[in-house]
């Protein structure tokens, strides 16, 4: 992928996080990195095209870094604790597929099912790495659930206490 393109999925993703998949334009993407808002159409033809684009890369850099965490020896439910850690201190904001996937009945398909991705194979890797489905579920719910509520609280320790029972 293109410098550029990188950068506009950049922008993307950092627009999506403030205002959501509905609180931003090519426009606004475009200005943000410096181009005319064709070159976001060049690489990106539509929003949807764009939104899903940004989704399934935070979705794959999210699973790398829970590979990376599991190969330092982090068991499965550790890793994923400490990459929802890391992206709440990092970025102080939700998980991206976790705030879009709050209103997901307002997302266009290709943006859901990407969103969706992110839950799917969340579920698969938890299980993948011995726990049960139903204990997977409860995993990525106790995790979402801690950000979002460290993130309305503005209160990052309430991410710490949220998923205590995790470990």
């Amino acid at each position: 992928m293109s410098e550029t393109a990188e950068a506009i999925m950049d922008a993307a993703e950092e627009r999506i996080r403030q205002a959501g998949y509905s609180g931003f334009s090519f426009r606004d993407v475009a200005a943000d990195i410096g181009v005319k808002s064709s070159s976001v159409h060049y690489h990106f033809p539509t929003k949807e095209k764009l939104a899903a684009a940004v989704a399934r890369r935070y979705t794959d850099r999210f699973l790398d870094s829970v590979d990376q965490k599991q190969a330092t020896g982090d068991d499965i439910v550790t890793a994923w604790r400490q990459v929802f850690r890391d992206a709440l201190h990092r970025d102080g904001r939700m998980c991206l597929c976790g705030a879009m996937g709050a209103v997901s009945h307002d997302l266009a398909g290709e943006v859901r099912e990407e969103v969706k991705r992110f839950f799917v194979l969340g579920i698969e890797t938890l299980t993948r790495g011995g726990l049960g489905r139903d204990t997977a579920v409860r995993v990525l719910a106790t995790l979402e659930g801690a950000m979002l509520a460290a993130n309305v609280l503005d209160d990052r320790s309430m991410f710490e206490s949220g998923t205590a029972a995790l470990v």
